[in-house]
């Protein structure tokens, strides 16, 4: 009698493991980014509408165009070209500026300020914007130390961010 019953409860666990197993490898929703992103507030583009991945392969600020874009965290990117465009869709995380396109020194300042795409730096292969040359040049001088104090302040930046 144990043994029918048994037979009768597989069913139910193999159905209860396929549901499991889906969502612990089902991928995360696009959005899936919490960092807040500098954006026109009037149209959604992000950067202003730099080329996020030129400041890689190009070293340089070029500006994205409106036939090149892809919605991405709430924001709208532009690019320079369809293989731009691609690259940045197949692994946002590797273009995206950090702290979002503010500046890492305002940031440690325990400030939201959003940089000018025109200023960056690319340092340990990830983009940094800032709001002024002087900004750039004290970054550069010891990032490891700013962006050290940076890292602990941007939670608590990015909560007093606006909407």
């Amino acid at each position: 009698m144990t043994a029918t019953l048994n037979l009768r409860i597989v069913p139910f666990l193999f159905v209860f493991a396929v549901l499991l197993l889906s969502l612990t490898i089902s991928s995360p929703p696009e959005a899936a980014t919490i960092e807040r992103i500098v954006v026109d507030r009037h149209t959604g583009i992000a950067l202003g509408g730099f080329d996020p991945v030129a400041y890689f392969v190009e070293a340089d600020a070029i500006r994205g165009k409106g036939e090149f874009e892809h919605t991405f965290a709430g924001a709208v990117w532009q690019f320079r070209n369809e293989g731009n465009r691609a690259a940045f869709a197949d692994n946002p995380e590797v273009y995206m500026p950090r702290f979002g396109g503010y500046d890492p020194v305002a940031v440690a300042r325990g400030v939201g300020v959003p940089g000018d795409p025109r200023l960056w730096l690319i340092v340990e292969n990830r983009l940094y914007f800032f709001y002024t040359p002087e900004a750039r040049t004290v970054f550069g001088e010891d990032p490891k130390g700013l962006l050290e104090v940076a890292e602990h302040s941007w939670p608590t930046v990015q909560e007093s961010l606006s909407p």
